[in-house]
């Protein structure tokens, strides 16, 4: 349950306190470089950490529903992709707003772009695991919710994603409330399964 709340903290405090970062433009990792970048790597290594160890209580608190084998395993890979994406930073591009991308991205900023897919991807997958769960228990409030946020969260990733292609100005603002959709909706399931424990 904190996890979500202290992800969000952690990159909204950083991107307030960055001169030539620009919160409307500029993703999330691009926190990561620089001087005080090691808090956002470690914000992403921390909440990964915390969500593994929620990927294994899942299988307890799921008991309830019957029990599910890919809601832990989903958990587990989208705390894998915020480990990884906390270890391997993203390359300088947009970092200072006013520095020109580069042609290409290093090895490591690839790297990174592939454990953010083991972000999002998981995360958009998992909610209609749980919407399906959610239902076929007769939970339909927790069902339309679960369903209504997985297409928002994967709306979101795709306007994002294709925002930070082509440079756009709300490319950032857009993966923040993306971001928040899904960690609000995480920590809410989580506060659920655990008064049903």
């Amino acid at each position: 349950m904190i996890a979500g709340p202290l992800f969000v903290i952690v990159f909204l405090i950083e991107g307030s306190l960055r001169e030539n970062y620009d919160v409307l433009r500029q993703p999330v990792s691009a926190l990561a470089i620089g001087k005080r970048g090691w808090v956002q790597q470690a914000n992403f290594i921390v909440v990964g950490i915390l969500m593994f160890a929620y990927a294994f209580g899942l299988n307890r608190a799921l008991a309830a529903y019957g029990g599910s084998f890919w809601i832990p395993f989903l958990v587990g890979l989208y705390a894998i992709g915020l480990i990884g994406a906390g270890i391997f930073i993203t390359d300088k591009t947009g970092m200072p707003s006013n520095t020109p991308a580069p042609q290409k991205p290093d090895v490591r900023s690839a790297i990174h772009d592939l454990f953010s897919l083991v972000v999002f991807i998981p995360l958009f997958i998992v909610c209609f695991v749980f919407a399906h769960l959610f239902a076929v228990s007769g939970s339909l409030g927790w069902h339309w919710y679960s369903a209504i946020t997985g297409i928002l969260f994967g709306a979101g990733f795709i306007l994002f994603a294709r925002g930070f292609a082509n440079h756009g100005k709300f490319a950032g603002l857009l993966q923040r409330v993306t971001i928040v959709i899904g960690w609000i909706w995480l920590a809410l399931v989580a506060a659920h399964l655990l008064a049903l424990m």
